[in-house]
């Protein structure tokens, strides 16, 4: 993959301390060129508008450089795009955030551009009734007529529902990382990741090496919101990081809908709290979504498709299946009964979810269906 020989400056920029969107901004206007900045003398870069001596300071720190050309080395290897804030793939929606990321970082295959673009989050403890939820949103929009962008953050419970119903129904999907693109966290989800590529990207602003922390997780749900049209609320408690995006979102003038619930489900209670005071839509159907959001709603005609009546298994498939006659079984059991790693264990549980088999309950519990 060819990169612009500017790519460190660029990089280089969101590296420096202190130094924001907006600050980033103010540099590349007052200079000319990222290049520039990084060559412009420190008495000069004082009189930028909200820089001052120590920022000035900074910026003439020449390793930060050296930092971005390890990462350009890092993603000419593994084949990831680097878009900086005013390049043409870099999300527009995104772009109108005053707290954008300078550079963002994808691996996959999608238009982070599309036309509509929805972000559906939810607690990690997810429920039958919230799982059921994402997939039948998920469903609705494969049949509609215009293209779609679903995004989520590959988290346990719904983010990941919301990811693997997207993989189901052939729905483009993005996952946004609170980490650098050299690794995964939580590692359980490396199956789904992989095929999201097919179809869709992960993305993230953080380089490489970045040790996995709470706050990263927080940071990133900017991206999240910041990307979309709507974010769409499935479940939440009173308190969590479902609730900090869509108050993200509120602040950036995003439509933010939520799902109800029952008034004594815990993880509807923050969906509730949301309705109740217009921190968000109440929505029940993608039909409700549409017309919150004037989006047509012509649907094109659905592909049929043709149950299995005998789905041949693999011998490791089959090891599963029988260990999941005995009943819910959590999935390092299932990983010590039929003596496989955790990693390819994941990947065979994730295919049997797609031909129907088998689903996935909270606290990396699995059944037959």
């Amino acid at each position: 993959m060819d990169y612009p020989e500017n790519l460190k400056y660029k990089i280089g920029l969101s590296l420096i301390p202190g130094i924001g969107f907006s600050l980033a901004k103010n540099l590349v206007a007052y200079v000319g060129s990222t290049e520039g900045i990084f060559r412009e003398k420190e008495q000069n870069l004082r009189k930028v508008p909200g820089i001052g001596e120590i920022n000035a300071r900074r910026i003439t720190q020449q390793n930060i450089l050296e930092r971005a050309e390890q990462e350009i080395e890092f993603i000419s290897k593994n084949g990831i795009n680097c878009f900086f804030y005013l390049d043409e793939g870099y999300p527009k929606r995104l772009r109108a955030c005053n707290d954008a990321p300078v550079v963002l970082f994808s691996k996959g295959s999608v238009d982070l551009n599309e036309s509509r673009v929805v972000s559906m989050v939810g607690t990690r403890s997810a429920t039958d009734y919230g799982k059921g939820l994402c997939d039948t949103f998920i469903k609705a929009l494969s049949e509609r007529a215009y293209p779609a962008l679903v995004i989520s953050g590959l988290a346990y419970g719904i983010d990941v529902a919301v990811h693997k119903a997207c993989l189901k129904y052939n729905v483009p999907t993005v996952g946004v990382l609170a980490h650098g693109l050299d690794r995964l966290y939580p590692a359980l989800h490396k199956p789904v990741a992989k095929k999201m590529l097919e179809n869709g990207a992960l993305v993230t602003d953080f380089l490489s090496g970045t040790d996995i922390e709470r706050q990263n997780f927080l940071q990133r749900n900017r991206i999240i919101a910041g990307m979309a049209d709507a974010v769409i609320i499935v479940e939440s408690a009173e308190k969590g990081g479902a609730l900090v995006t869509a108050d993200i979102a509120g602040s950036y003038n995003r439509d933010v809908c939520a799902f109800p619930g029952r008034t004594d489900d815990t993880y509807s209670r923050g969906c509730n709290r949301l309705i109740k005071n217009n921190g968000a839509t109440m929505i029940e159907s993608l039909d409700d979504l549409e017309l919150q959001m004037g989006w047509e709603t012509k649907l094109e005609i659905p592909t049929v498709i043709q149950k299995q009546l005998f789905i041949e298994l693999t011998d490791e498939e089959q090891k599963v299946i029988d260990c999941l006659r005995e009943g819910e079984q959590m999935i390092d059991l299932i990983c010590k009964q039929c003596e496989m790693p955790v990693g390819r264990a994941s990947a065979l549980l994730l295919g049997l979810e797609f031909k129907g088999l088998v689903a996935s309950l909270p606290g990396k519990m699995y059944r037959l269906r």
